[in-house]
C-alpha cells in the first residue's frame, strides 16, 4: 500500500549521539530535544504554524517528562500544537512514525513533527512508596541499568537473549566479530570526507550547549565515543557471560542524543522538501513478537509483515537498515531472509554509533533515505527488535516526483 503521509526530502535531521556520560550527559533530553528542533526548523526556514500535530518519543524518564509532547513542542516555539508521547523501547522511533502516519491517513492530521529523544546517562533512579511494606519501605530500581539488566517476565537480561539466540542457531564470537568490523568500515563511507554523508542531514561541526543553553560549552565533529575496533583486538575480548559468546566488542553502547522528522500531505512535502524532485513515499509497517526471552528473534517477521503491507519482497529491497545491539541480530537476520549480511547497514548503525533507545531507529530511517538518495531512489526497509522480545519494521520508497 501507499500511505497519504510523505516525508519532505531534507525535513529530518539527527544531533551526533555520545556515548553515555561524554558530552550530552548533564543535558535534559526533551530540553535538548526541543533546543535543537528550534534550530533546524528555522534553518529549514519552517514555519511553526506549518504544524498540527506532533508524537514525542522518549524512553528514558526526565524531570517534567510527564508533560511529553506538550512541553516539548512549547519548548520548541510550536505552542499550539498537541499529540501523544510514546515509548516502545527501542521500537519507539518506528512506534512513533506509524502514529504520525497513521494520524495523516485519517486526515486527522495535515503536518506532523515526529521527534525522539533520550539521555541513558544520569538515569532516574526510582522509589515507589509502599506504607504497607516492611518497616514502610517500598519497591526502587535504577530506569536504565536494572531494566537493561532484568525483563520482568523472564528474569533474565538483554544479553542473555542474545546467547539464547547464539545457542539456538549457532553464531559463534569470531563469527560476531567480523560482522562488527564490517560495520564499522561500512559507518567510515559516512565519515569520509569530512563525515559529508551525515553533513546530509547533521549540523556539523556540532555545537554542545550549557545545561541552561546560554552558551556553548564544547563542539563535536561528529559522533563521540565510537570504536575503532582490530580483529587481533576483538579476539582478546572475554564473552560477557560466562560459558557465552557475546563480548562486549560484538555488541553498542549506551548513547545519548535525538533525531526528528517531519511527515505530511505529498502536496505539503513538494514545499518542505529540500529538492521538490525527489519523493519519499512509506508503504508498510510492521511489528512482530518473539519467544520469551530470544528478543533478536523478532526482526525477521516484522520485516515480513511490513513488507507484505507494502507488497513487496526482501529481494526487492535496495537498502537495508537494521537495528542491531548485537551482532548476532545481523546474523539472525541474514540468516532468515536471505539478504547478504555484509551488504546491509550501509554508512552506519546503531551497532556502531550507539544506542539511545527512542532517537535510534529515526536516525536509522534517515540515513535509509539518504543512501537511497545517493543511489538515485530505490526501495528500503528499516528492522528492529526491542525489549520485551518484540520488533517494529517499516518500508519506504524514495523516488522521482
Amino acid at each position: 500500500m501507499a500511505y497519504k503521509a510523505h516525508i519532505p526530502y531534507g525535513a529530518y535531521w539527527s544531533t551526533p549521539f555520545a556515548r553515555w556520560q561524554g558530552s550530552f550527559a548533564n543535558l535534559h533530553s526533551v530540553e535538548f530535544a526541543a533546543h535543537v528542533t528550534r534550530q533546524e526548523l528555522a534553518k529549514r526556514k519552517i514555519a511553526p504554524e506549518t504544524f498540527d500535530y506532533g508524537v514525542l518519543g522518549i524512553t528514558v524518564l526526565q524531570k517534567h517528562s510527564f508533560f511529553g509532547l506538550p512541553w516539548f513542542t512549547g519548548l520548541a516555539g510550536l505552542g499550539h500544537v498537541g499529540g501523544p508521547t510514546v515509548m516502545q523501547a527501542c521500537a519507539t522511533s518506528v512506534r512513533v512514525l506509524a502514529t504520525a502516519a497513521e494520524e495523516i491517513e485519517t486526515g486527522s492530521a495535515r503536518t506532523t513533527l515526529a521527534a525522539t529523544c533520550d539521555r541513558t546517562s544520569n538515569g532516574p533512579h526510582l522509589y515507589y512508596p509502599n506504607p504497607k511494606g516492611p518497616g514502610g519501605t517500598g519497591a526502587h530500581e535504577d530506569w536504565v541499568m536494572d531494566n537493561f539488566g532484568c525483563d520482568p517476565l523472564g528474569g533474565h537480561s538483554m544479553t542473555q537473549t542474545a546467547e539464547n539466540v547464539v545457542k539456538r542457531h549457532g553464531f559463534g564470537t569470531e563469527a560476531q566479530h567480523e560482522v562488527v568490523l564490517r560495520r564499522e568500515e561500512q559507518y567510515r563511507m559516512a565519515t569520509a570526507d569530512g563525515n559529508a554523508f551525515q553533513k546530509r542531514y547533521m549540523t556539523l561541526p556540532f555545537e554542545v550547549p550549557a545545561p541552561n543553553f546560554k552558551k556553548t560549552v564544547a563542539t563535536l565533529e561528529g559522533d563521540e565515543g565510537v570504536s575503532t575496533s582490530t580483529r587481533e583486538g576483538l579476539a582478546k575480548l572475554k564473552p560477557v557471560m560466562p560459558g557465552g559468546t557475546v563480548t562486549f566488542g560484538g555488541q553498542t553502547h549506551p548513547a545519548d542524543g535525538s533525531a526528528a522528522m517531519i511527515l505530511t500531505t505529498a502536496e505539503r512535502a513538494r514545499e518542505l522538501s529540500r529538492d521538490p524532485k525527489i519523493v519519499v513515499r512509506l508503504h508498510g509497517f510492521g511489528q512482530a513478537r518473539a519467544e520469551l526471552a530470544y528478543m533478536p528473534e523478532a526482526v525477521a517477521p516484522a520485516a515480513s509483515r511490513a513488507l507484505a503491507q507494502a507488497g513487496r519482497t526482501i529481494k526487492q529491497m535496495d537498502a537495508i537498515k537494521t537495528h542491531n545491539p548485537f551482532a548476532v541480530n545481523d546474523l539472525l537476520f541474514a540468516k532468515e531472509t536471505g539478504v547478504d549480511v555484509n551488504k546491509m547497514n550501509n554508512y552506519g548503525c546503531s551497532l556502531v554509533w550507539g544506542h539511545p533507545q527512542g532517537p535510534m531507529g529515526m536516525r536509522a530511517v534517515i540515513e535509509l533515505i539518504e543512501e537511497l538518495a545517493l543511489r538515485g531512489g530505490g526501495w528500503g526497509l528499516f528492522s528492529g527488535c526491542a525489549a520485551g522480545d518484540t520488533g517494529m519494521a517499516v518500508v519506504l520508497e524514495v523516488g522521482d516526483a
